[in-house]
């Protein structure tokens, strides 16, 4: 005999979802946190316009412009024309092209190998960091004096050094022969240590187990640094070399200070103090825009058509 069944509730009806309270005052928090990083963001935006996009449009402006007598005209190429037409463009160019190549053999392999050497220590590294990293902690103009005073033909230490081995005082600043590998030498010794701690740090992410098995293969220390670090920093590497023609060809402080901007018979004129020129000594703003374009366009070429060829490269 079957057991008798018990009769079934219905069930019970769903429940709607329970709302949870909203906590007052988080949306103003929300509003008030937003309205702070908007407010930062607008701010860094109205700087970079104020002093870098303003100056490059009215730069772009000026480069087709003319002022005379307080009056501005459109000028159309002229200004572009008188540029190119000037001897002294060519000449800034020249030394221009001959610091960067100079730099580049310094500037560029120098902080390279003073890094390398750098890492190979195991003690006192973070006070070689920043004995290496204290020149670019002076002041710009206090460092190209000081090398001003290494220079100098009479006292200076240069010429000291080289009269312990008998070698005739040079005329650093004054021949047209030094005045450019001097100003090189100045300008490396100012950034090297920015470089240096930069490579430094990429140094320090190579995986040990890379040189352990180089060393396992009877490679030497030029074949570890050209096999294995120079390839695992080389993204790196292209980074600062790019980074280092953009600045070589923007200088200005070191030739200025050392040899008053063009040195002797022009050997050490370049493009920026060209531009300094026109613009402060010959009241040529057209003309000095007009060489900052022509600078600018340049740069810009070279900056694209470099990043397209490292691209080109990875894949």
């Amino acid at each position: 005999m079957s057991a008798p069944t018990l009769p079934t509730s219905p069930p019970a009806p769903a429940r709607a979802p329970r709302r949870l309270p909203v906590q007052r005052g988080s949306l103003a928090r929300a509003v008030k946190r937003n309205l702070s990083a908007h407010g930062f963001l607008i701010g860094a935006v109205l700087c970079f316009s104020f002093f870098s996009w303003y100056p490059m449009v009215r730069e772009f402006l000026l480069a087709f412009q003319k002022n005379k007598d307080g009056r501005t005209t459109w000028a159309g190429w002229s200004n572009l024309s008188y540029v190119f037409n000037d001897p002294a463009f060519w000449q800034a160019w020249r030394n221009t092209l001959l610091f960067t190549g100079l730099a580049l053999v310094l500037g560029f392999a120098v902080p390279f190998l003073v890094a390398i050497l750098l890492n190979e220590f195991r003690h006192g590294q973070g006070y070689l960091r920043m004995l290496v990293y204290l020149p670019v902690m002076l002041p710009p103009v206090a460092s190209v004096l000081l090398f001003k005073y290494f220079y100098d033909p009479g006292y200076g230490l240069f010429n000291r050094i080289l009269g312990i081995f008998g070698i005739p005082d040079q005329q650093w600043l004054q021949s047209t022969n030094t005045a450019m590998i001097s100003v090189v030498i100045a300008a490396t010794w100012m950034n090297m240590g920015g470089a240096t701690l930069i490579y430094l740090a990429a140094l320090q992410g190579i995986p040990g187990e890379l040189y352990e098995a180089a060393e396992l293969d009877g490679a030497g220390l030029w074949r570890k640094i050209w096999h294995v670090t120079i390839p695992q920093t080389r993204l790196i590497l292209s980074l600062m070399f790019l980074m280092q023609i953009i600045a070589t060809m923007q200088v200005f402080t070191e030739p200025f200070l050392l040899t008053n901007g063009a040195g002797p018979e022009g050997s050490t004129m370049t493009v920026v103090y060209l531009i300094y020129q026109y613009a402060f000594n010959f009241n040529n703003y057209g003309g000095a825009a007009a060489l900052g374009l022509v600078l600018l366009v340049l740069l810009a070429g070279f900056s694209a058509v470099y990043v397209r060829l490292s691209r080109t490269q990875e894949d």
